[in-house]
């Protein structure tokens, strides 16, 4: 990969870029009102950029020593080159800068390379919600995962 990544804070007015990823890398895309409505006080966004390109996101929740990743996504295209790990791995390191303790997540049980990913880095499975998801054929269950952000 030769081009430059950066990872930057996004604004409500990046919302055009992210639902075009958002539409194009989930079956059940998040409607432009969900995504607008993780822009405020209780929020973090972080966009990945290849050049001037976005190509991921990550939306997260953070209630004082508590965050919760609400959403991640990389556009179709540059999915499998690792950008999601450093995105995540970035999103993590502002986390703890900040005195976030731990984060949580929710994954559908179906995600196998999400679910690798956030075991390589250091998540551990809490729980699951049955039919969280919606899907093809009905439903799909939510695997609850968590990581200790305490430094050691």
């Amino acid at each position: 990969m030769t081009e430059v990544i950066a990872i930057r804070a996004l604004e409500a007015d990046d919302l055009d870029e992210m639902m075009k990823i958002e539409q194009t890398a989930h079956e059940f895309p998040w409607s432009e009102a969900t995504l607008g409505s993780c822009f405020g006080r209780f929020y973090r966004a972080l966009g990945l950029y290849l050049g001037p390109e976005l190509q991921g996101f990550c939306l997260l929740q953070v209630l004082f020593e508590e965050a919760t990743l609400m959403n991640i996504c990389i556009a179709p295209a540059a999915q499998g080159q690792g950008l999601g790990r450093q995105l995540l791995q970035a999103a993590i390191e502002l986390l703890k800068e900040t005195g976030v303790e731990r984060l949580l997540l929710e994954v559908r049980v179906g995600n196998a390379a999400a679910i690798a990913l956030y075991r390589r880095l250091g998540f551990i499975e809490t729980g699951s919600r049955a039919d969280y998801y919606q899907a093809k054929e009905g439903r799909e269950d939510a695997l609850l995962m968590e990581l200790s952000l305490h430094s050691s």
